[in-house]
């Protein structure tokens, strides 16, 4: 999604740097977020995201500029005004040990709003949340998809400019986790509410994000719409955590008009498009929801321009469809439903085709 020129920068980040026991744990030159967006932060374990959300929250000390709104956020200066305006939630709800109503209202109060405003926000952010029928329940009564929700209400009722969410769905079963990103979604779009949220699940940042920015030992290695960075990764740590479970090595031995020939091995081409020159070694980068799989093989005028023929390698359920991985002189994965494994009858051993379009294959300088 394009951001309207409209939108303003709400929050601003330069030269920011976090280091702990002597070693630089987070180092972010530019990070800049928009009025209303959504960004999301994805890596794996240890990537720096939690420390990210920490910083950008002024929890944790870092060097460096952070503008809030064009402000300076020092130390020592404007920090408790800006926290007033800003809200975080952790994957642990870290409820009071009091009534839902009492913590949804515990942020207002330490703001020093009247009663009635009070009560107005908490009925507010309760319903906002589907959880008003909860409202004289104790926390300790709660299950982990109502804990999260009031924890969601809390930081909601105080009408964040910016809400960090930190792995807020994690420990969440499926169907709890998809109600809750579903109403999120909502009323993230609804408030107009500017977030920043860890995540390891990219399905999550999909849903939810405008941007998602990719994180690996304390950097940002790429920041962008989620299409581009799914689907157009700069490297290989990218374009493997993003699911582009197929990366092969080769050679550009061919080029012209925007198509290139790439070499992987054993006689066999790729044909792709791009600007490369011949001699140029790269990867080449297929999802495996862009790959189609035939027993058979496929008729002469078929659009995809790489077909080969190949062996079922192993064959991995992963819920509501199946990866099919393939040796075909180079291995390949595809992800086909149910009812297509049983009408193909694939089978680990038989022998299939591969097929995949050119415009399919995401090549990256190696």
């Amino acid at each position: 999604m394009i951001m309207a020129a409209s939108e303003t920068t709400i929050l601003d980040v330069r030269d920011l740097q976090a280091r702990r026991g002597g070693v630089t744990v987070l180092d972010i030159p530019v990070l800049e977020l928009k009025s209303g967006e959504v960004l999301s932060l994805i890596g794996p374990n240890g990537a720096g995201k939690s420390s990210l959300l920490l910083v950008l929250a002024r929890l944790i000390p870092a060097s460096g500029t952070l503008r809030f709104k064009g402000q300076d956020i020092h130390r020592n200066t404007g920090v408790l005004d800006y926290r007033r305006r800003i809200a975080m939630v952790f994957q642990e709800p870290l409820l009071l040990d009091t009534t839902v109503f009492d913590n949804v209202a515990a942020g207002l109060k330490l703001r020093g709003m009247k009663r009635r405003e009070i009560g107005d926000r908490v009925i507010a952010a309760l319903a906002q949340f589907g959880i008003s029928h909860l409202a004289r329940r104790h926390a300790r009564t709660l299950s982990g998809g109502e804990s999260q929700r009031t924890s969601l209400a809390r930081a909601f009722a105080i009408q964040p400019e910016i809400v960090f969410l930190d792995e807020p769905f994690s420990s969440l079963d499926p169907p709890t986790r998809e109600g809750l990103i579903e109403d999120l979604h909502r009323i993230l779009k609804e408030t107009k509410t500017a977030a920043v949220m860890a995540t390891h699940d990219r399905i999550e940042a999909l849903r939810l994000s405008q941007r998602v920015a990719v994180m690996k030992a304390g950097k940002i290695v790429q920041i962008g719409p989620p299409t581009d960075v799914m689907n157009r990764p700069v490297d290989e740590f990218v374009a493997s955590f993003v699911g582009m479970e197929t990366l092969i090595p080769g050679e550009i031995v061919r080029a012209a008009a925007g198509t290139i020939i790439i070499h992987v091995g054993d006689g066999q081409e790729i044909e792709a498009v791009g600007a490369f020159h011949p001699g140029e070694r790269v990867v080449c980068c297929i999802r495996p929801e862009q790959v189609t799989l035939s027993v058979g093989g496929f008729p002469s005028g078929a659009s995809a321009r790489n077909i080969a023929p190949g062996v079922v390698a192993q064959i991995t359920p992963l819920g509501l469809f199946y990866r099919v991985s393939v040796k075909s002189g180079f291995c390949i994965s595809a992800f086909v439903t149910a009812p297509a494994l049983d009408e193909l009858s694939i089978e680990e051993g038989k022998p299939i085709f591969v097929s995949f379009k050119a415009t399919a294959v995401h090549v990256i300088k190696s």
